[in-house]
């Protein structure tokens, strides 16, 4: 039976061979890594996956496509996780997790922050997205692309964009190009701030109003930020500030009482 892509869950089925073994080779699957796949699909992935894999773990929120991979595959060799990958516990499911997938767009910046908050128990992953997307989750400070995804995640992930792929590798065709991203988890003795949850609304905060001068967007804290020792000019927005000055901004507004542990 032919399988109709559904617009609520983003389906857009990988279906170029040629990208699929570049995908592959990226990936460089050993026997028994621990690798997870997010949103299989019609097993593009899947397959190519499984002949270098002993077993692989797969999850899919279509349960038609799920009954689908289930009777192709061994359930020693495939087990499929019938879920929302945005509500996965991915540090129950192993320890040094390789997680790859061809990710919906609709969910790509919610889902991402989702296996950050994971990543302790993840090796690497590699994810097909939005080209726009993986544009901003690696850009340096300075360029237009960068903001609140580059810095959340930049802080938590060493990242490098692959190579591209156009809109006919996939059917339907999205409307949009998209990329490959590697994403590696720092490790421990990286920098990271005092408070988790002051530096993300510190970081939201500064880019509500990027074209603004950050220190008239953070009005409210500017007297207690050693924004010299910083290194922060006072024309500044907020597309100047590295990830490890926001770290040290966050730091300083906790010291100060401004921002809650």
């Amino acid at each position: 039976m032919v399988h109709q892509a559904r617009k609520r869950f983003g389906q857009h089925f990988l279906v170029d061979d040629a990208i699929v073994e570049q995908i592959i080779r990226a990936i460089h699957p050993q026997p028994d890594d621990l690798m997870i796949e997010i949103g299989p699909g019609l097993s593009a992935l899947t397959a190519p996956l499984l002949e270098s894999l002993r077993q692989l773990t797969v999850i899919e929120i279509d349960r038609d496509l799920a009954a689908r991979l289930r009777s192709e595959w061994p359930a020693e060799r495939l087990t499929v996780i019938e879920a929302d990958a945005l509500k996965v516990d991915y540090s129950a499911l192993g320890r040094s997790l390789r997680i790859v997938g061809n990710l919906p767009y609709n969910i790509s910046s919610p889902l991402l922050f989702h296996l950050a908050e994971h990543a302790d128990a993840v090796r690497d992953q590699h994810f097909m997205l939005q080209r726009e997307v993986i544009d901003r989750m690696v850009a340096a400070p300075g360029s237009s692309d960068y903001g609140r995804l580059s810095v959340m995640l930049q802080v938590r992930y060493d990242m490098a964009k692959l190579f591209d792929v156009p809109p006919e590798s996939f059917d339907p065709p999205p409307r949009v190009m998209s990329s490959v991203v590697r994403m590696t988890p720092l490790r421990a003795g990286r920098p990271r701030p005092v408070s988790d949850a002051a530096f993300a609304a510190l970081v939201t905060r500064a880019f509500a109003q990027r074209r603004k001068m950050l220190r008239r967007v953070l009005s409210d804290w500017a007297g207690d930020i050693d924004w010299a020792a910083l290194g922060v000019a006072p024309t500044d927005r907020a597309e100047a500030v590295s990830p490890g000055q926001f770290m040290a901004m966050s730091d300083q507004l906790v010291a100060a009482g401004r921002l809650p542990k």
